[in-house]
């Protein structure tokens, strides 16, 4: 094969100087040079592959200053760091096999796990608290940090390509990386286990794939379909695959492409003169394959690998459908009789909330009836099996076969449609029940209590009836449809006296019904809410002759696309408030960060780079102006779309503002829980805008005068990096929790809105000497103690008094209860307030240090002296008045009405229990 003769430097730059001329004098704008087919006017061929040797030696040089900043101190802090609780959770998850769901798609999760397998991480340690400590349990969390770093490392390259494949200048190419490699907010969350690494360079390679396919396109008929054409198309597509596997803001890149291939086959269309109709099928074929079955495929597979990591049953299948459980080890069951029948012992499950089973156990409620608690119970278990018996007992030779096992002879009696009967609870001989009295927590009108009432040989009473009614448009089958048959009829409980239908929503029990679901029967309630099915079915007439059923094997299609449901659904119910969420519109101007972690004097809070963030903005908000204004004249007759330089400071630079807006307004349309790191994908575009219209301005734009004096322009982008690597070292102790001391972080504290708390840092970093943490040690570094109101002590208060230099006594615990107010309650109040309210546990280190003597050193008040001080990322203020007791459920007010009742459910299923908590519960989804 022929290889393409290599240029030199001085050959090189005369071939780009005579590019550049063609380009930037902007003459062959009349219609008579026009093209005429569709061919880009002004268009080069910026192959990246064919850059000088000089560019690449400063590129090797940039991302070497990239590594040096990313991987510095990666090791620190040696503790749990805001959502590392779930990611690194996920990866222990991963390596034991245990189900778990998560909103977002697995590919980063998946590498996570690799990077920790790889260097020994065996999965027992549960990442569950920040702050716990990595170093004890020898958590090999600096190898999962480096992943995320090192594919943080990769976008400094990667956007230095981008920047020449849209055709600026190398010092232009150079500046965007300098402003990748100090930007802040991009640094702290590359340094730490987090899924936003893996997002933003997956964005950054689609954005380079397609900048590069779009060049190859732009340069006409030649370059279609040629090699290079096909490379760059197919890296579009597994670049899109492979940042929807990351998160579903993938979906944003998949729509910012999409619309430019629109743009794209428009133009094709236009063009009668090279672009046949069978040519121009080609090109919407060769884009479909490419752009949509290339990366379905790779997201499918990434699935398909999820699948097979996680076999086992884990805290996640309870979102699942049971057909779903049943694909997991231990979960399956053997088949089971087909026909329920009176006398069958049952198990029956809810059908909507995947709570689980109709439940009851030897516990009482605490108020209402007084009578036995039925709940709805997630795992198999004894107190789950209930037999179901007609409403009066069989008739024998000798009058009413009495007992349980009365129908455990004679012919099988078929359960169906309309039939009335009992339900007993096999464990305790109480009767399923219901009555005109208000359940414990959902005291609504339309709500009655469910119980179990009785005793073994008591015959019951017209409340025990329920009636079946089958919904037969849920039901699985002809016979289903006309009588019970396990798995495949769904079914209602209507209660004879009342009218009441068993029901159960996702309101969770106090600690006296054991945190369980709440089961009660419903006036009006809503249909998915009441419906039941027979799970497991016995009988001694029903042989292993009689015919069995089971769950249907969802096979990978519906396992998959069941997943995508319940995540998608999940991801919405997000709802609840956090305390650093932000609204997307103070994302641009940088209103607002988020507290990450504080430990030992120390912080971490990701702010981004003010200077870089602000001057993105105004890039962005330059070209809006330019757009508005453009459109304008063109409504008047003004002939700007007829200058070349125009016309590529237009396509270009809008290609990256649009990427800009198809990553930052989709979120003012969700109601769900925002960071600002939600903004990451949005500044990357922004900043290629940003080096876009520098690189215009300063070497394209002839008008301006600069293109001419190229050394105003190396000189800005000297002074522009200068200064913002300034402002990234002022910022830097936040990012990497380093030493810092209050002062210095005051004096950088610029808007009211950053909430980092400086008071954390001690007043000189002369205080960080004797506790200061370290890897080695940071196991054993003990919280700071809170100074004194005289601010005096026998020692530096802002330091661990160290217990190697006093004499150690005893360590006690004690236990004490109190109200909103700080006010300790005695065992009565606190006998009366049990079953009514729930408690917050507070755990607080109180250090006692003796003399010589054996006696009480005292440096102030008691109380003050030895309490460690709350951080607000540690012990976090409570998101709602402190005045208010804590809700329960019952403290709320009664839900009115059916329609009322979804946000019952929420308000209760998420209600703040006090704990410190990463960006959403461990159990739900991550932002």
């Amino acid at each position: 094969m022929a290889q393409k003769p290599s240029l030199s430097q001085d050959q090189y730059s005369a071939t780009v100087s005579t590019r550049e001329a063609k380009i930037l004098n902007g003459i062959a704008s009349s219609a008579k040079n026009k093209p005429r087919d569709y061919t880009s006017d002004g268009v080069a061929d910026n192959d990246i592959f064919m850059l000088p040797a000089s560019d690449f030696q400063l590129l090797g040089l940039l991302t070497a200053i990239a590594a040096l900043v990313r991987l510095f101190r990666i090791y620190q802090p040696s503790s749990v760091v805001f959502d590392e609780v779930h990611f690194g959770g996920f990866a222990s998850k991963y390596i034991k096999g245990r189900f778990f769901m998560d909103v977002h798609p697995p590919l980063a999760k998946l590498l996570l796990t690799l990077a920790g397998w790889l260097a020994g991480f065996d999965g027992n340690f549960d990442f569950k608290d920040i702050g716990k400590d990595y170093v004890e349990p020898g958590v090999p969390y600096v190898a999962m940090r480096l992943l995320p770093a090192l594919m943080g490392v990769m976008t400094i390259p990667t956007i230095f390509l981008t920047l020449k494949a849209t055709g600026c200048r190398t010092m232009t190419a150079a500046m965007g990386a300098g402003l990748i490699i100090f930007e802040n907010g991009l640094l702290t969350q590359s340094r730490l286990i987090l899924l936003d690494s893996p997002l933003i360079i997956f964005t950054a390679f689609t954005a380079l794939a397609w900048t590069c396919f779009t060049n190859q396109h732009e340069q006409g008929p030649e370059k279609a379909f040629d090699v290079s054409w096909w490379f760059w198309l197919v890296a579009t597509g597994l670049g899109l695959g492979a940042t929807v596997s990351v998160k579903w803001v993938g979906l944003f890149t998949i729509a910012w492409v999409g619309s430019l291939t629109l743009v794209q086959l428009w133009v094709l269309l236009g063009d009668t003169t090279t672009v046949t109709p069978r040519r121009l099928l080609k090109h919407f074929l060769a884009r479909l394959f490419c752009l949509v079955v290339i990366p379905l495929t790779f997201y499918l597979g990434l699935f398909a690998i999820h699948f097979v990591c996680l076999v086992n049953p884990g805290d996640g299948d309870g979102f699942m459908s049971s057909e779903f459980q049943a694909t997991l080890n231990s979960k399956a069951m053997q088949d089971v009789p087909a026909d329920v029948v009176l006398g069958s012992r049952v198990s029956i499950r809810h059908h909507n909330t995947h709570g689980g089973y109709l439940h009851s156990h030897n516990h009482m409620y605490p108020t209402g009836s007084k009578q036995q608690q039925i709940t709805l119970y997630p795992h198999k278990d004894e107190n789950n099996v209930w037999l179901m018996e007609n409403q009066t007992q069989p008739e024998g030779l000798d009058g009413q076969i009495k007992g349980s096992k009365a129908w455990d002879t004679g012919e099988p009696i078929p359960v169906r449609d309309k039939t009335v009967l009992r339900l007993l609870h096999t464990v305790t001989d109480r009767r399923l029940h219901s009555h005109d009295v208000r359940p414990p927590v959902s005291e609504a009108d339309w709500q009655n209590e469910a119980s179990a009432y009785g005793y073994e040989g008591f015959e019951g009473d017209a409340n025990d009836y329920f009636r079946v009614e089958i919904v037969k448009s849920l039901s699985d089958g002809t016979a289903a449809k006309d009588r019970v048959r396990t798995i495949e009829t769904k079914f209602r409980l209507i209660h004879i006296m009342t009218g009441c239908a068993l029901f159960s929503h996702k309101v969770k029990l106090p600690d006296w019904g054991f945190e369980q679901q709440e089961v009660t029967c419903a006036k009006q309630g809503t249909l998915p809410n009441s419906i039941w099915y027979v799970e497991q079915n016995e009988h001694p007439l029903l042989g292993a002759d009689a015919e069995k059923v089971n769950y249907k094997n969802p096979g990978f299609l519906g396992k998959f696309w069941e997943l995508q449901k319940v995540m998608w659904t999940t991801n919405a119910g997000l709802v609840e408030s956090h305390a650093w969420d932000s609204r997307p519109p103070s994302w641009p101007v940088l209103r607002r960060g988020i507290n990450f972690w504080g430990k030992d004097r120390r912080q971490i809070y990701l702010i981004g780079n003010p200077i870089i963030w602000w001057s993105s903005t105004a890039a962005v908000g330059i070209y809006i102006v330019f757009k508005v204004l453009s459109v304008l004249r063109w409504q008047r007759g003004f002939k700007d779309y007829e200058k070349i330089n125009f016309k590529r400071f237009d396509y270009e630079i809008g290609t990256s503002v649009l990427g800009w807006a198809f990553h930052y307004f989709p979120f003012f349309l969700m109601q769900r829980q925002l960071f600002l790191h939600h903004y990451f994908p949005a500044l990357y575009f922004a900043i290629i805008a940003l080096c876009q219209v520098y690189d215009f301005a300063t070497n394209r734009i002839a008008a301006l005068g600069l293109r001419d004096r190229p050394v105003i322009g190396r000189s800005g982008i000297a002074i522009f990096l200068a200064i913002s690597i300034v402002t990234f070292t002022l910022y830097a102790p936040l990012s990497y929790g380093n030493r810092w001391t209050q002062s210095a972080c005051n004096k950088v504290k610029i808007l009211n809105t950053w909430d980092f708390d400086c008071s954390v840092f001690p007043k000189e970093m002369s205080q960080y000497s004797v506790s200061a943490p370290s890897a080695a040690n940071a196991a054993q570094t003990a919280a700071p103690v809170a100074p004194g109101p005289s601010g005096q002590g026998s020692q530096d208060l802002n330091v661990t008094p160290q217990p190697a230099e006093q004499p150690f006594v005893s360590r006690s615990e004690k236990v004490e209860y109190r109200d909103q107010d700080g006010n300790i309650l005695n065992e009565e109040q606190v006998k009366a307030l049990e079953g009514k309210v729930s408690f917050e546990t507070r755990y607080e280190t109180r250090t006692r240090v003796i003399d010589a003597d054996g006696k009480e050193v005292k440096d102030g008040p008691a109380e003050a002296e030895g309490v460690a001080p709350p951080h607000p990322d540690i012990e976090r203020l409570p998101e709602t008045d402190p005045g208010l007791p804590e809700d329960d459920g019952r403290e709320s007010p009664a839900t009115a009405s059916p329609e009322d009742d979804v946000g019952k459910e929420k308000s209760v299923e998420d209600a703040d229990d006090g704990r410190p908590r990463p960006a959403s519960e461990p159990s739900e989804a991550t932002g």
